[in-house]
């Protein structure tokens, strides 16, 4: 993975602040993702680029069971979402669309808005190389690496 640009976010951000319910008419992710985050940062969908990164607080993507969410977030070029923790239903959602989620406290509280970033999924380290700090997480078992690697279970 590379290293990009972190956006900070707090503790339960649900499904509906990721892609709020009035857009799931449209069904092109491409499109959708002009509107991601847009109730709680209304920039991020047009300062956020390729490589970028979500990090968050506890319990993120809680909410509705809605696949948009994850879905949103990878059409915005989001890298991965470092966060302390992960509603369940979103982690498998996410996993399921090929999104990389790290659950990782110690990363989650120091990085801070606009690090600079680089996950290693596999060897389970979080980098930021704005202060130098590293972080570890325990790494993906190997089957749900192959679907990250694949870009998500229907990538075959």
């Amino acid at each position: 993975m590379k290293t990009g640009k972190v956006f900070k976010y707090g503790d339960h951000i649900d499904t509906d602040a990721i892609i709020a319910a009035r857009y799931l008419n449209v069904s092109d992710f491409g499109a959708l993702s002009t509107h991601c985050m847009e109730d709680i940062d209304e920039s991020f969908a047009s300062n956020v680029r390729h490589g970028d990164y979500i990090v968050a607080g506890e319990n993120f993507g809680c909410g509705s069971s809605r696949e948009h969410a994850p879905a949103v977030i990878k059409a915005c070029g989001v890298t991965a979402v470092i966060a302390k923790s992960f509603a369940r239903i979103f982690y498998r959602n996410a996993i399921n669309i090929g999104l990389p989620i790290v659950e990782c406290k110690d990363a989650a509280d120091a990085i801070r808005a606009g690090d600079e970033v680089y996950v290693d999924l596999a060897h389970g380290k979080v980098t930021d190389a704005t202060t130098g700090e590293t972080f570890t997480f325990p790494p993906y078992p190997k089957e749900i690496q192959k679907i990250i690697d694949r870009g998500g279970l229907l990538n075959d």
